[in-house]
């Protein structure tokens, strides 16, 4: 129980998400980033299968990281633009931390595959708000780099079912983040009322 319910929830209500471009550092030390990731594991998680591996991508590893994505787009998209690298190697700079999200489903196990993707986007969700906890901001991002099997493979992905579910990147916000529109709990919240 916490001892400071109305700190707790105040957490929970304030967390949002930050543009990973225009986050600077710093960014979580070695130490808060390891809080961080052990407080993203403890989701729900039936069977126990921890199907979920957090990879943590250096800033001095992150040039690196930036030319196996330019490769492997250019593997998968010969006729790439410009302006289509300089979004690859942009996106593997952003932030002072990123943190890649796999998904390694135990598909040898009875518990169906939704319950493990629900583990998954619950530590995902779990990473946020830690970060938003340690004072920093955070950003759940996909697109093309977490949809390439190549990629998944670099960052460790060996299973047909393994994948990217995200990069996570954090910081420290530039400016106040400005609040968006949320869904209207009428519109979202009802009782059951069948007999």
């Amino acid at each position: 129980m916490f001892n400071d319910t109305t700190s707790a929830l105040s957490l929970l209500r304030t967390r949002r998400s930050g543009k990973a471009r225009n986050m600077v550092a710093p960014g979580p030390d070695a130490t808060q980033l390891a809080d961080i990731l052990g407080i993203a594991m403890r989701v729900p998680d039936h069977g126990k299968l921890s199907p979920w591996r957090f990879v943590i991508i250096p800033v001095e590893r992150r040039d690196g990281f930036a030319a196996m994505l330019v490769d492997a787009y250019r593997a998968e998209r010969p006729d790439a633009g410009r302006l289509e690298i300089e979004t690859m190697e942009s996106f593997a700079h952003d932030a002072p931390c990123l943190v890649a999200l796999l998904f390694t489903p135990s598909t040898a196990s009875k518990i169906p595959l939704w319950e493990q993707q629900l583990s998954m986007g619950a530590a995902a969700m779990q990473l946020l708000n830690a970060a938003h906890a340690h004072g920093f901001v955070a950003n759940l991002l996909t697109g093309w780099p977490a949809q390439s099997q190549s990629v998944a493979a670099s960052l460790g992905a060996t299973g047909d079912s393994d994948c990217i579910a995200g990069y996570v990147f954090i910081g420290t916000a530039t400016k106040p983040l400005e609040e968006r529109p949320r869904p209207d709990a009428s519109q979202i919240i009802r009782y059951w009322d069948k007999n």
